[in-house]
């Protein structure tokens, strides 16, 4: 659904998915990698990185690595309206904080937080900056997928730290829990893996990989709708989403 109503100005619920960014060893090419697959347009954002619009409405961002070392990757942030507190119950819990709250400009708070198992997820505190104004569109984020090595631990976790985001009245969850499967290696740690929806998955995939990227799980069933696992032409792997 598009994020257009009077409701679009207002903050996320604590524990919702409220943004996506992607760290990328070339960000000029992520955007054209991302406009070609998407259709998004890009404009500038905070620092050296920019926002993914759909429509004129914010999408996502993309940003240059600033350390070689850095992992390539897709990073989803919950809402929180204190990113504080948030990271002080995450770790009273047995997880971590990977990085402490940090205003960016006066868009809002982020800082970067790990489960007790070691999956990395963002924390983002609005200021000006909501987070999506388009989700759960084609082209745009659809659902955040936890791959861990222990369930019922990351279920108690996430299900304590965002209960009403999961449970509560109203609640419509849009990320999930499931085992790191063969799709992934071995050696692979627990992780979210960021879902975008799509409206037609075999185009998308053909599309995927004539940009240079690869598919590293071929279209599958699953409970929230059928799904393949891809990597950008620069390794950042993402999930596309039809249903």
């Amino acid at each position: 659904m598009a994020e257009n109503s009077a409701s679009a100005h207002e903050p996320y619920r604590e524990g919702v998915p409220c943004w996506v960014d992607a760290q990328l060893p070339d960000a000029e090419a992520g955007k054209r990698f991302y406009g070609d697959l998407f259709g998004w347009t890009f404009e500038e954002a905070y620092g050296s990185s920019v926002w993914a619009l759909l429509d004129g409405g914010p999408v996502a961002s993309l940003a240059p690595k600033t350390d070689g070392r850095m992992p390539t990757v897709w990073t989803v942030s919950f809402a929180t309206p204190d990113a504080a507190a948030l990271g002080r119950r995450i770790t009273a819990a047995g997880g971590q904080v990977v990085v402490a709250p940090y205003p960016v400009g006066g868009l809002g708070t982020a800082a970067l937080a790990a489960d007790p198992e070691g999956a990395v997820f963002g924390l983002w505190q609005a200021g000006t900056h909501r987070g999506f104004g388009r989700r759960h569109e084609p082209n745009t984020f659809a659902w955040a997928q936890l791959y861990t090595r222990n369930t019922a631990a990351a279920n108690a976790f996430y299900g304590d730290l965002f209960h009403d985001a999961l449970f509560g009245a109203g609640a419509r969850p849009d990320f999930g829990r499931a085992d790191v499967s063969e799709v992934f290696a071995p050696e692979m740690p627990p992780h979210f893996l960021t879902h975008f929806r799509v409206a037609d998955l075999d185009e998308a995939v053909g599309a995927v990989q004539r940009l240079g990227g690869r598919v590293q799980g071929p279209p599958f069933e699953t409970t929230y709708g059928r799904v393949a696992v891809v990597a950008d032409n620069q390794g950042a792997s993402f999930a596309l989403l039809e249903r």
